[in-house]
């Protein structure tokens, strides 16, 4: 089974949790959850009751625009993936999140969650600093979406996330990178050209 340190250690990014306050405070709180290829962590109409670090696989995050599926999210080892707004809101999210690959998750329950968040101010802050730092994130990346062409966003996340052009469907990561399936290709192709 994957351990759960990684999780561990990405929580420490935002504090200082000592061994005995992961085991003791949020380590009993944490499902691990094993997913296969093509399952949904997330189904979109069902309120969103985990947030999920990804402790193996890779996941996307996705909604439908009609027959279109528009992805905004591709997750890997070490990541954090949830619908945050059904999360947080309590209400039914209109995202899909569908595992890539066979996915193990470190889970923990928004009731979960809140009972971590009780125990101290520190706790609290953790959750705090978590939240904001996707919050950036995800700012960053809409503005790359805005500013930068097509070609920089596809050789930027190449940069970034060398092995997920091998793990993720091409066409899923065009969407991701909101580029027209053929054009990804002949960045690809210019890859292949150089190496």
């Amino acid at each position: 089974m994957e351990s759960i340190s990684s999780f561990h250690k990405y929580l420490n990014k935002f504090v200082q949790l000592s061994s005995e306050e992961f085991e003791e405070v949020i380590r009993p709180r944490v499902l691990v959850r094993h997913f296969d290829k093509k399952d949904f962590i997330t189904q979109d109409g069902v309120v969103e009751n985990y947030f999920n670090f990804l402790l193996k696989g890779v996941a996307r995050k996705f909604y439908k625009s009609g027959a279109t599926e528009i992805s905004t999210q591709i997750a890997q080892e070490g990541h954090i993936v949830l619908v945050e707004d059904s999360f947080l809101s309590r209400r039914p999210s209109d995202y899909c999140i569908e595992c890539l690959e066979r996915t193990t998750t470190a889970s923990i329950s928004y009731t979960d969650l809140e009972a971590i968040y009780s125990t101290s101010a520190k706790m609290e802050r953790m959750g705090r600093l978590a939240v904001t730092t996707m919050m950036i994130l995800r700012e960053r990346w809409q503005m790359q979406l805005l500013k930068l062409s097509p070609r920089e966003r596809f050789l930027k996340f190449v940069h970034r996330h060398p092995a997920l052009i091998q793990r993720v469907p091409q066409k899923y990561l065009a969407s991701y990178l909101n580029i027209q399936p053929e054009t990804f290709s002949r960045f690809k192709h210019l890859l292949r050209v150089k190496a």
